[in-house]
């Protein structure tokens, strides 16, 4: 993406993690940064009634000087991950990525429970009318693009140092991740967990399915 949106990116997370959550020190300039964006795939979700950026989310790669230098879940969980289940350092490390820094604007996590969470979400037990769990629609949309994004560059396994309790949301709602640690604390208690790319976009149920298909289309309009 452009110079302009990365900065846009960096905004939010400024406004959310050194704002909002005060998990990082306020920057002068507005904008938080790690040395991690330098190798890192960003995306940006859209308001359409204002037209603003709202939302963001990264997928760090590895290093490309040096693509065995651990990914940041990899240094806080290394002496806890289950390396029999899925060993990430035997990977191919140019297939893999990490989920990271996924941030919603305050506004728009206003329901009770996710003001002191990076990016809102669904609550245990909230479903709709049908028994089905409701959806966080620009929480889906973030995802969505990740899995867009991976596809195009041929990653293959995602990595994410989540709450339990949003794996098991993601479960709920297809997005399949698999534990491969004991949590860990970090900003509160953290798993580290893997998605396979491929597995989760074939079995997308029809209407995230269509928001990913949404997402493709508007990453080839850009991109080709």
């Amino acid at each position: 993406i452009h110079d302009s949106e990365k900065a846009a990116a960096y905004r939010i997370r400024h406004s959310v993690y050194c704002e909002d959550l005060a998990w990082e020190p306020p920057r002068p300039d507005g904008m938080e940064t790690d040395e991690y964006d330098a190798h890192a795939l960003h995306c940006l979700i859209r308001s359409r009634s204002s037209g603003e950026f709202i939302g963001c989310v990264r997928l760090i790669l590895t290093a490309p000087g040096d693509p065995l230098a651990p990914l940041p879940f990899e240094r806080t969980c290394g002496p806890s991950l289950h390396r029999s289940v899925l060993d990430p350092a035997k990977l191919p490390r140019d297939k893999i990525a990490e989920v990271s820094r996924l941030a919603i604007i305050g506004q728009y996590r206003r329901r009770r429970g996710e003001k002191n969470t990076p990016a809102g979400g669904l609550r245990d037990g909230e479903v709709d009318s049908n028994g089905q769990p409701r959806f966080a629609w620009l929480l889906i949309g973030l995802y969505m693009g990740v899995f867009a994004i991976a596809a195009r560059h041929g990653l293959e396994h995602l990595f994410l140092l989540s709450e339990p309790r949003l794996s098991r949301h993601l479960n709920k709602i297809g997005i399949t991740n698999t534990q491969i640690g004991q949590p860990t604390e970090h900003r509160g208690f953290r798993a580290p967990a893997v998605m396979n790319v491929q597995h989760v976009i074939t079995n997308l149920e029809p209407l995230l399915k269509s928001v990913f298909t949404h997402v493709e289309v508007q990453l080839e309009a850009r991109y080709g």
